[in-house]
């Protein structure tokens, strides 16, 4: 990262295509500066790295906040001693109260400033607090469209209810800590299994087991053929099948989760796994 000649800097959270921007302007040595503010819950602390080129460089914002711009430019030219180019969204503020903006930054820094314009999908700005609507409400198809890639959580592997597959479907269990949980309900998705390279397609409960026991659980049926999970898992989200519902019995329960398994097979038969 010394060796860096531009960044863009900005809390990052999602990744998406209006950061995207952001990084087309980096170049060939380029870094991304994240101002940790405790709020990422799209792609919490190294998540992001998962959607990047370039090397990644965490800064909590308790660090650098009580910064004065001056302060703030020393600050980054300290840990980029080669700096010659600083990429900033239009929205982008800095230094004690978030005083100084992006005309402060072209006026204190003597490299070159690149200010990038609000980006918009089908008229609509692209921000992560409206990704975060969308997730919270099951448009996964809205918040995938406005992040670039699937909405995608991880977790370790926890005990389930021990019901699932001698009765109902085989499921992995998952506790995904510091995600932002999609609304309760199934989820055509795909999951990745351990350190596979490759995602099984998947049906995915987010919710409340209303129907047996009343416990929140994140689970994943995999649909190509029983796979064993010891460590961990990633759940991406592809489209939203039906909310959470209490049935009457585990056998309705059953019919409802082999509609769902058929629902998620014909979304996800065409992707390229």
């Amino acid at each position: 990262m010394k060796n860096s000649t531009a960044i863009a800097i900005g809390g990052f959270d999602g990744m998406h295509i209006g950061h995207q921007h952001l990084f087309a302007e980096l170049g060939d040595k380029g870094t991304v500066v994240v101002i940790e503010t405790g709020y990422a819950n799209l792609t919490p602390k190294s998540e992001r790295e998962n959607f990047s080129q370039y090397p990644i460089l965490y800064i909590e914002l308790e660090d650098i906040r009580h910064l004065s711009g001056e302060e703030f430019i020393g600050f980054l030219n300290d840990k980029f001693p080669q700096l010659e180019k600083i990429v900033v969204g239009y929205d982008f503020h800095f230094g004690k109260n978030r005083k100084y903006s992006f005309d402060d930054l072209k006026t204190l820094f003597a490299g070159d400033v690149k200010v990038v314009d609000e980006v918009t999908l089908n008229g609509d700005s692209v921000h992560s607090h409206k990704i975060r609507q969308k997730v919270s409400i099951g448009d996964i198809k809205g918040a995938n469209a406005f992040l670039g890639h699937n909405y995608t959580i991880k977790g370790k592997i926890v005990k389930g209810q021990g019901i699932g597959k001698k009765e109902l479907v085989a499921t992995i269990n998952i506790e995904a800590e510091g995600f932002l949980t999609p609304k309760e309900g199934v989820y055509a998705t795909l999951t990745r299994i351990d350190d596979e390279e490759h995602y099984h397609p998947s049906v995915s409960f987010v919710g409340h087991r209303v129907t047996t026991d009343g416990s929140f659980a994140i689970e994943s049926h995999i649909l190509d053929g029983e796979v064993t999970c010891s460590n961990k898992a990633r759940i991406s989200f592809v489209s939203f099948i039906r909310d959470n519902k209490k049935f009457e019995s585990l056998d309705e329960l059953k019919k409802a989760i082999n509609k769902d398994i058929l629902v998620a097979s014909k979304e996800l038969k065409f992707l390229q796994l």
